[in-house]
């Protein structure tokens, strides 16, 4: 079956790929991690990670009980480069939650009804109702990264956008809505490895676009957007939790409990639900392009 980017990922490895990007991958092992400045050389241990992710999907489990039970509205921002991670870390915040009462919003490209509307509408009608936990993989922050790489918005939009998102957010706040922000970071090489793989199992070559492929062209101008975004829109009323995603099995169990342990939910487990890991997890300064 041909599809529409059949060997571009591959091509852009052989031919445009800075060299230690390249050398990274072809001598790094299945377990390494690829990024020099990454705290750990390899993944988490699977017995420890699957122990730990065990413990935390029942504070899951507790979390939407309080939530059903309280009226609570829970909204949890993912954003993050291309294969950062953000699929598979939702994936597990909802194993084992009840769809009825936990979502996610993962929207298109605006229609042209959309493009005429304020910005933030389309993303209003999204929102939690009460009881009700949403996870937004990709969210309104399309316009201060992928909007501005691409140039599907004039700065002057952009502008405006940053001007608008403390206040809009701050609102949320107001009326009573958890908002959670989570920048899910992977390195270049790890990355373009993630790609590969992609690229070479047909049960996840649907996970490519046109935009990953150029996307990897433009790194440098998404690292310069994202540092734009993160100094612009990290604020007392939300702020920015930061998790290091080359090792997924240490993001996952590290997002889980940024979530967790922000939220007085009934019954928490303290053991399980301690502090994220500080080495990967934190505020925009521990971000690494």
């Amino acid at each position: 079956m041909s599809l529409p980017f059949d060997g571009a990922i591959s091509a852009f490895y052989d031919t445009e790929a800075p060299n230690e990007i390249r050398n990274a991958i072809r001598d790094g092992g299945k377990s390494d991690i690829l990024s020099p400045s990454y705290p750990y050389d390899s993944r988490m241990d699977r017995d420890d990670y699957e122990d730990q992710m065990a413990a935390l999907q029942i504070e899951l489990v507790k979390l939407q009980a309080w939530a059903n039970a309280t009226g609570a509205r829970i909204a949890v921002v993912f954003e993050g480069r291309d294969a950062a991670g953000k699929g598979g870390t939702i994936k597990r915040f909802r194993e084992n939650l009840n769809p009825r009462s936990a979502r996610v919003v993962a929207l298109s490209k605006p229609t042209e009804t959309e493009q005429g509307q304020w910005y933030f509408q389309r993303y209003i009608k999204h929102l939690p109702t009460k009881g009700e936990i949403v996870f937004f993989d990709r969210s309104w922050y399309n316009r201060g990264v992928v909007e501005k790489v691409f140039g599907f918005c004039t700065d002057e939009q952009r502008g405006h956008f940053f001007a608008q998102v403390p206040q809009f957010e701050a609102m949320l706040k107001d009326e009573g809505i958890h908002l959670v922000k989570l920048w899910m970071n992977v390195g270049r090489a790890e990355q373009l490895r993630r790609f590969l793989k992609r690229e070479s199992d047909p049960l996840k070559q649907w996970k490519l676009s046109w935009i990953d492929v150029e996307g990897l062209k433009k790194w440098e101008d998404y690292t310069k957007a994202i540092s734009e975004t993160l100094q612009k829109t990290h604020t007392t009323d939300a702020p920015w939790t930061i998790v290091r995603s080359d090792d997924k099995r240490r993001a996952r169990l590290t997002a889980i409990r940024a979530v967790l342990a922000g939220l007085s939910y009934d019954g928490k487990n303290g053991k399980a639900v301690h502090a994220p890991d500080p080495k990967i997890c934190g505020g925009p300064d521990i971000w690494d392009a």
